[in-house]
């Protein structure tokens, strides 16, 4: 789908805020509502709006500390691979999962309580996990920028 500059408008309006009545979108972007419903429904079909979610605060849910965890695994083969990043999407704990090009295999971001939270879930979870060589965490001392937003 070829995006013109109406339909990147609609995306910076909606990715501010998902939750706003198409009326008022089609009045930010200058569309009437029809026109601007249409328009937000063919960029769901195609894929370029992938769902809408609601942000949560970590730390008013008691898992206020995120660590950075680098995974390395025995051995970069399809199975051991497939094992890890399986295991990993099962945790829900586990955020984010990158599968890495460079120095680690696996490169994580993990939610937790606190430092003994995330100790036991590293005991207890992903030192677990089939085919897991070494584990090295990263804690942010300050969180700097996080967005969801993808500049357009």
């Amino acid at each position: 789908m070829k995006l013109d500059s109406l339909d990147r408008a609609i995306l910076r309006v909606l990715q501010q805020d998902g939750k706003i009545q198409n009326t008022e979108l089609a009045a930010k972007v200058g569309l009437s509502p029809s026109p601007c419903l249409r328009r937000v429904k063919l960029l769901e079909e195609a894929g370029i709006i992938k769902q809408y979610v609601a942000i949560l605060d970590p730390a008013k849910l008691d898992m206020g500390f995120t660590v950075f965890v680098r995974i390395w695994l025995f051995s970069q083969d399809e199975e051991t691979t497939t094992a890890f990043y399986e295991a990993a999407e099962k945790l829900p704990q586990v955020v984010e999962c990158h599968l890495m090009a460079g120095d680690c295999d696996f490169l994580l971001r993990v939610v937790a309580p606190d430092l003994e939270g995330y100790r036991r879930f590293q005991m207890e979870h992903l030192g677990r996990i089939k085919g897991v060589r070494n584990i090295k965490t990263e804690i942010p001392m300050q969180k700097i920028k996080q967005s969801w937003q993808v500049p357009i």
